[in-house]
């Protein structure tokens, strides 16, 4: 750390650790759009392109930082211009035309530059232009970087909805009379401005990294634009930083030691990310695997209540390795599903049980009644959908098919186990209303209505298109048949 710290008092130090985070937020900023447009090739493209007008730039004025920039965004207009032309024009696939036209442009430029070091006093070095050189940094690189970076940030906020809408919806855009042709050579240009600053830190070989790395790590860790955005301008502005603390520490190049804290960044965040990470993903399969085998279990017990049940027995029945069922036990114990001094489904359980057959039964009847299916057909397809079915769809199953008693083999369908819907309940008789019902639009017309939840209220009258109730003031209340099949209420001995 000390060494560090010493290292960080130069003044070459400084200038290369801010022209590397200019170049880091540059290039995540503009890198979004770039892989959201499927751009990434051309963008190493368009780095290894340059080399010639760097070339024809040293011929001309002689070694000059502007007119190595200069020659460098000529060059790489001019490859992005044929590329698009030798696209549309020519019977050529697009990632053919990029390869094509790159590889001869990055071929004369390594021709041209190493045939200049063979002239006496002329020197060059390819290396630095291919693996970057940051600690070469001069004070016009850092002006030039820092002009580039608000030049790309400009564009970006001053023709945002541009790039929005042709990024994501093209032929919406031509219709709405926007110029998607010139927008894409906007963001040409644009690039090849950062190309060109970024040649300085990372080079050709790896400008693209920089480009792509910081923002496909944002696009893992948000689906905002806007969000992404920011994100990978940070990502980019780390990742330089850390990178060029890395090289300095263990002497290394900086710009192979930006990319990889760049790529580390982006395996974090592949595996860790809060929505997309693969992590993530690992854990909400297995929640969901262990559910499922918790209501199998549930299944299995209410089927054979009468039998005495080990946890042998029931890895034996249900083919699952005892270790699984164990374990899954466990977890059912702590969640009040069954006892806890023996195998055998509490209340609560139970009322899980007739859930669970509920769906089951209510799905094997839609597919009777409404898919034309035989009752000998629907039996497997309810055991594998009863598991994802939430309570709003099964109360819309139920609703749909008429409120049946029966399933198509005969066997009785349990009432909802939450509660029981207000249409159904038997006139003059006092219920309360639950507080979990099961919409937002069910509890916003309760609140409308002035019916509080655990309020207890009395139904008087219902017929086809709507259902009255009285309140316990005495208050009759109208309510749609559709919205009162959907309150849920909890039957109470008494009268209102």
């Amino acid at each position: 750390m000390t060494y560090l710290f010493e290292i960080f008092q130069s003044t070459w130090a400084l200038r290369s650790l801010a022209t590397a985070g200019i170049i880091g937020v540059t290039c995540g900023i503009l890198g979004t759009f770039i892989v959201l447009r499927n751009m990434s090739l051309i963008g190493d493209a368009l780095s290894h392109a340059i080399l010639p007008g760097i070339f024809i730039a040293y011929i001309l004025i002689g070694f000059s930082t502007i007119g190595f920039f200069i020659g460098s965004v000529v060059a790489g207009l001019f490859t992005a211009i044929l590329i698009t032309w030798i696209q549309q024009k020519v019977n050529t696939k697009n990632d053919a035309a990029i390869g094509i036209v790159f590889t001869a442009m990055f071929s004369v430029g390594v021709i041209g530059i190493s045939s200049l070091n063979h002239k006496q006093g002329t020197h060059i070095d390819l290396k630095d232009f291919l693996f970057g050189n940051v600690l070469g940094i001069s004070n016009e690189d850092l002006v030039l970087s820092l002009i580039v970076m608000l030049y790309v940030v400009g564009t970006i906020i001053l023709f945002y909805r541009y790039f929005f809408i042709t990024t994501f919806q093209p032929t919406i855009a031509v219709t709405m009379g926007i110029p998607a042709n010139k927008v894409h050579y906007l963001m040409m240009l644009v690039l090849s401005f950062t190309v060109v600053v970024a040649l300085r830190a990372v080079g050709v070989i790896l400008v693209v990294a920089m480009l792509v790395t910081p923002a496909a790590s944002a696009l893992l860790l948000s689906d905002r634009l806007k969000s992404v955005i920011i994100l990978s301008g940070l990502i980019g502005l780390l990742s330089s930083i850390l990178g060029f603390v890395v090289a300095i520490y263990f002497d290394t190049t900086p710009g192979p030691a930006i990319v990889l804290v760049a790529t580390f960044i982006y395996l974090s965040a592949m595996f860790f990310s809060p929505s997309k990470g693969i992590f993530f993903k690992w854990w909400l399969s297995f929640r969901e695997q262990s559910r499922i085998l918790e209501e199998d279990i549930i299944k299995y017990l209410i089927r054979n209540k009468n039998k005495a049940h080990t946890i042998s027995s029931i890895s034996t029945e249900m083919d699952r390795p005892i270790q699984t069922i164990k374990n899954s036990l466990a977890q059912m114990q702590k969640k009040g599903v069954i006892l806890k001094n023996q195998i055998k489904l509490t209340p609560n359980g139970e009322l899980k049980s007739d859930d669970l057959v509920r769906a089951h039964r209510l799905w094997e009847s839609y597919q009777v009644k409404n898919m034309g299916l035989e009752k000998q057909q629907v039996h497997d397809d309810a055991e594998r959908l009863e598991h994802h079915m939430t309570d709003d769809f099964i109360s819309e199953l139920d609703e749909n098919l008429g409120f049946p008693q029966k399933d198509p083999h005969g066997s009785p369908i349990p009432k909802h186990t939450v509660g029981t819907n207000l249409f159904q309940v038997p006139l003059n008789s006092a219920y309360v209303i639950l507080k979990e019902q099961l919409n937002d639009k069910v509890e916003a017309f309760l609140w409308e209505s002035g019916l509080s939840p655990l309020e207890t209220i009395k139904l008087v009258m219902r017929n086809k298109g709507s259902a009255q109730i009285l309140k316990k003031d005495g208050k009759p209340v109208l309510i749609p048949s559709h919205i009162a099949k959907k309150v849920l209420v909890e039957s109470l001995d008494g009268t209102v």
